[in-house]
């Protein structure tokens, strides 16, 4: 997906949930460790409830940012290509998952704290700061989750 606007960023962002949440899902079901099947299991509930929170964003955004253009900002592909989830979960422990996981998060936030610095209109710069605000909370969230998981 080609990145051109702050809809397409926004977008692309809930996609990226979306398929952490289906391919941890399945590595769940895969994985042999119980307490590794466990963390895949919360990390796809987690990324299906940002991905539904990022969604959200995009109905109620204000128009005008929504349609501002990124072409200025240098974003193409943003997090790399090799980040994204796929079954190597499967044979990942539950330290390498939470690292990943959080590595990956990392990368959208400093994204998105790169654009709120060169976004020259109101609206496309609060949209950000929601976003990575959003992001920044859920990670929190999740690592308090996954602390706590991980001391059983």
């Amino acid at each position: 997906m080609e990145i051109k606007t702050f809809a397409d960023l926004i977008e692309w962002t809930r996609q990226l949930h979306e398929y952490l949440a289906r391919c941890m899902k399945e590595s769940a079901a895969l994985h042999r460790d119980e307490r590794a099947s466990a963390l895949l299991d919360y990390i796809s509930t987690h990324e299906s409830l940002l991905e539904k929170a990022v969604a959200e964003y995009e109905r109620q955004a204000d128009p005008k940012a929504m349609q501002t253009r990124l072409y200025d900002y240098g974003v193409h592909k943003p997090i790399e290509k090799n980040r994204m989830c796929d079954l190597r979960y499967n044979d990942m422990s539950f330290d390498d998952i939470a690292r990943e996981i959080f590595d990956f998060h990392d990368q959208v936030m400093e994204l998105y704290d790169g654009l709120i610095g060169k976004a020259e209109i109101r609206e496309a710069k609060e949209l950000l700061e929601d976003l990575k605000s959003l992001e920044e909370h859920e990670a929190m969230r999740m690592a308090g989750q996954i602390g706590r998981m991980g001391d059983l």
